[in-house]
C-alpha cells in the first residue's frame, strides 16, 4: 500500500472553443475543463469524486483513460507517465484501466450481443485465447455480476437499465483491471437498482482487489462506497480527505454547502437543519473568476480571495482555501439574506 497505483500531478484538460460567427482565422477560446488536479490512488482504494455538473468530473475520468488529451503527469505503479506515452504504448495499459459509463444503454453497441460486448476487451487484449476459452470466461463473468449465462446471445435492448449497467461492469472487469473508473454509474437507475449496483461493485472490488474512482452527484452513495473523497469546482480541487473526516469536519465552504444539502431521512431533523446557500450562478469555465474560483459564491469571500489562487495544503486532509474552517452563524445568515434579496429582486423584475 506504500506504492501508489496512480499518482496524478497538475492534470489539465483544455478545449478549444469557436463561437458562432467567428472568422476562420480567429483564435479559438480556451476552456479549462480540468485545472491543476492532484491526487494519489492506492491499490484497492476507492476515491470518490463529487461536484456540481460541469465541474470537470467526467472530463478528468476520460483523460485518465486516454479519451481526451491532457497535460501534467499521471504516473502508473511501474513508474511510467501515462499522459506522456504514445497511443501505441498506452494501449498496453488499457486492460489495466477500464471504465463504466454513465448511460448504461447508450454505452453498449446495439448491434452486438451481450456475449460479444463483454468479450470485446478480452479478444482485444488477449488474442491468444481460443473462442471456447473466451466464451467460458464471459459466462463466468456474467454469473458474477448477476446475469444469466443463457442470456449471452441477447441484445442490449432486451435488458433493463440495471441489467445494462451490469453488462457494462462485466465488460470492464473481464480483463481483471487494476483500476476501474465509474462515471456516475447509478445516476440513471432507480434507487432500489442503485443499491444493487453499488453493492455489486463493492463485492467485486473485494474479489478482484481493484481500485475504484467513483464519480457521483449523490453524496450518500459516495459516503457509502469511498475511502477518500475529492471535491471539484470549476475543474479545481477544493478539498480532499478520508471519507469519514470530510463528512464530519468539512473545511472548505463549498464542501460545507454541498453536505448541508444532503437530505436527512428524519423529517424533524430535515426541517431543522441549516442549508448553506450557494450564492449566484455557476461562473462560465471560459471566464473563471480571478484568484479562488469559488469566491463569487462563497459566504466567506474576502479581498485576498480575488487576488491569489489558494494552494491545496494539508497532509491527509487537504483544502484549497485561504480561510478554511466551519462557517459561522453570521456568515450563513448573511448568505441567506443575500440569496433572499436576489430572489425578491428577480420577482420584482418579473412583475414589472
Amino acid at each position: 500500500m506504500n506504492q501508489p497505483l496512480l499518482d496524478a500531478r497538475d492534470l489539465r484538460v483544455t478545449f478549444r472553443i469557436r463561437r458562432e460567427g467567428d472568422l476562420p482565422w480567429t483564435k479559438p477560446l480556451g476552456l479549462q475543463a480540468v485545472s491543476g488536479v492532484d491526487f494519489t490512488l492506492a491499490p484497492g482504494e476507492t476515491l470518490g469524486i463529487v461536484g456540481e455538473s460541469g465541474c470537470g468530473k467526467s472530463t478528468l475520468a476520460r483523460a485518465l483513460v486516454g479519451l481526451v488529451p491532457a497535460t501534467g503527469r499521471a504516473v502508473w505503479t511501474d513508474g511510467k507517465d501515462l499522459l506522456a506515452l504514445p497511443p501505441s504504448e498506452f494501449q498496453r495499459y488499457r486492460s489495466d484501466i477500464q471504465m463504466v459509463f454513465q448511460d448504461p444503454l447508450a454505452s453498449l453497441n446495439p448491434r452486438m450481443t451481450v456475449g460479444q460486448i463483454i468479450a470485446e476487451p478480452l479478444t482485444t487484449h488477449h488474442p491468444e485465447l481460443t473462442r471456447e476459452e473466451v466464451k467460458v470466461r464471459v459466462k463466468d463473468m456474467m454469473d458474477r455480476v448477476g446475469l444469466l449465462p443463457n442470456q449471452i446471445n441477447r441484445y442490449p435492448h432486451e435488458f433493463s437499465g440495471g441489467q445494462c449497467q451490469r453488462i457494462g461492469i462485466a465488460r470492464a472487469l473481464i480483463v481483471r483491471p487494476k483500476l476501474v473508473i465509474c462515471d456516475e454509474p447509478v445516476s440513471a437507475l432507480d434507487v432500489s437498482i442503485q443499491a444493487q449496483v453499488i453493492n455489486l461493485l463493492i463485492e467485486l472490488q473485494a474479489q478482484f482487489g481493484m481500485a475504484l474512482i467513483f464519480i457521483a452527484h449523490d453524496l450518500s452513495v459516495v459516503k457509502h462506497i469511498s475511502d477518500r473523497v475529492m471535491v471539484l469546482y470549476l475543474g479545481r480541487v477544493m478539498e480532499t480527505a478520508p471519507t469519514t473526516e470530510l463528512f464530519s469536519e468539512p473545511q472548505h465552504p463549498y464542501t460545507q454547502a454541498l453536505l448541508s444539502a444532503v437530505p436527512i431521512p428524519d423529517p424533524l431533523l430535515e426541517r431543522a437543519k441549516r442549508v448553506i446557500p450557494l450564492e449566484g450562478e455557476l461562473p462560465s469555465p471560459m471566464a473563471p473568476p480571478s484568484g479562488c474560483v469559488f469566491r463569487t459564491r462563497c459566504p466567506r469571500a474576502r479581498a485576498l480571495c480575488a487576488e491569489a489562487v489558494p494552494p491545496l495544503t494539508g497532509a491527509d486532509h487537504r483544502t484549497a482555501c485561504h480561510f478554511p474552517g466551519p462557517l459561522t452563524e453570521a456568515e450563513i445568515e448573511g448568505a441567506l439574506a443575500r440569496t433572499a434579496a436576489r430572489a425578491e429582486a428577480a420577482r420584482a423584475a418579473t412583475a414589472a
